[in-house]
């Protein structure tokens, strides 16, 4: 299974506090700052998390709103992606639950939002298609998953957070996140493979 390489995780070193804490005392164009640095974050995670990009951009919208509404409340002796994702999470977790079952991004909406991270070169094209089907079967095969499961999955192995943190994120034991972590990477290989056999 093609994973793409996990978030860039210096979001959370004191540069990003030193703009939270701007964005906190009112200055303008921190927040602003704020929502270019972490948007794309926002918007991979809930295309995960969700399954199409027109929910995603939804989730995406009222995590930013829900930030600054919300920002003024954000312990600045925490770190600030783990308290981004559990929004991200909660926003997509009630979109989820008043959508009803997940409808599969196509492979020309992944391509259109760039939503997604593009992990192949550009230079090389048959590569390029092939890695945009790969993205566009696993994103299908998320879709295949529990709720729990495709959260404890994409912030594990997508978004590169420690077990720890996910349980954390997540309100659960670690135990509970490796569980519901080898029941989707079961569910994903048999969906994979069963997709892979078709072609």
């Amino acid at each position: 299974m093609v994973q793409p390489p996990p978030c860039d995780r210096s979001s959370s070193l004191p540069a990003a506090q030193s703009l939270i804490a701007r964005a906190k005392m009112g200055e303008a164009g921190a927040f602003e700052e704020i929502l270019i640095r972490y948007q794309r974050q926002v918007l991979g995670t809930a295309v995960r998390l969700l399954g199409n990009i027109d929910d995603a951009s939804d989730a995406a919208q009222e995590v930013f709103l829900r930030l600054y509404k919300y920002l003024h409340k954000f312990d600045e002796e925490k770190e600030f992606l783990p308290w981004l994702y559990r929004m991200t999470v909660n926003v997509c977790h009630d979109i989820s639950r008043k959508r009803g079952p997940i409808v599969s991004v196509s492979l020309e909406q992944e391509q259109e939002s760039g939503a997604l991270d593009n992990l192949a070169s550009r230079h090389d094209i048959e590569s390029e298609i092939a890695v945009a089907q790969e993205r566009s079967r696993l994103v299908e095969a998320l879709a295949t998953l529990s709720e729990k499961e495709r959260a404890a999955i994409v912030l594990r192995d997508i978004e590169g957070l420690e077990t720890k943190e996910v349980a954390r994120l997540l309100g659960t034991s670690q135990a509970t996140v490796r569980s519901q972590i080898s029941q989707a990477r079961v569910k994903i290989k048999k969906y994979l493979d069963r997709v892979l056999k078709r072609s």
